[in-house]
């Protein structure tokens, strides 16, 4: 069964796949270091930077690479997707969003969206994340969205040229389901 690029909605966003236009966007949010600090993204990033990213997520094939721009007020604000392995029914979930959109919320009501829909669409078992520890703003989202610390990984990557520890959580299907019909613990700051 093929699943066609879909268009998500919340209370405040829109989530979508990117398109061309959304090159200005991007550049915008992602040329600032601080947004940077925790991901693999070229520092300085440059607009032909923000223009690989876009045209390449506008091409990816949505069902192994499934990634959403984030718009917000009518700009594109971050993105957030996921890496599938279907033989196993996991998906690996990551994201960004711009710093000035930081602790409002958006991006806690952005992984609820994506993470019911790949639930729904996909019958996945499992969805992961990791962030690096230090990344508290990251691993709080997932805690926020009912994911599970399962474990912290040593030395696990580099960053930078530094070695970093990362923290790894998870959600099941089951718990996914329990959540349904209610807020996981801690979303009523969102």
């Amino acid at each position: 069964m093929t699943y066609p690029p879909t268009d998500l909605h919340t209370a405040r966003l829109l989530l979508r796949k990117f398109e061309l236009y959304d090159v200005d966007d991007v550049f915008n949010y992602a040329n600032d270091p601080e947004w940077a600090r925790f991901l693999t993204a070229p520092t300085p990033y440059t607009r032909a930077d923000a223009q690989s990213f876009v045209e390449g997520n506008s091409k990816s094939e949505w069902e192994s690479n499934t990634m959403f721009a984030i718009e917000f007020e009518g700009k594109v604000i971050g993105a957030i997707g996921f890496r599938f392995d279907a033989p196993n029914e996991l998906a690996m979930l990551g994201y960004s969003i711009a710093r000035p959109h930081w602790n409002k919320g958006l991006m806690t009501e952005a992984v609820l969206a994506v993470n019911d829909w790949a639930f729904e669409q996909f019958g996945l078992a499992k969805i992961y994340s990791f962030a690096d520890v230090e990344n508290v703003g990251s691993w709080r989202v997932m805690e926020k969205v009912g994911m599970t610390r399962e474990g912290t990984l040593r030395s696990h990557g580099v960053l930078r040229g530094v070695r970093q520890d990362f923290h790894y959580y998870g959600i099941l299907r089951s718990e996914w389901a329990g959540n349904l019909g209610c807020e996981p613990q801690g979303m009523a700051e969102r």
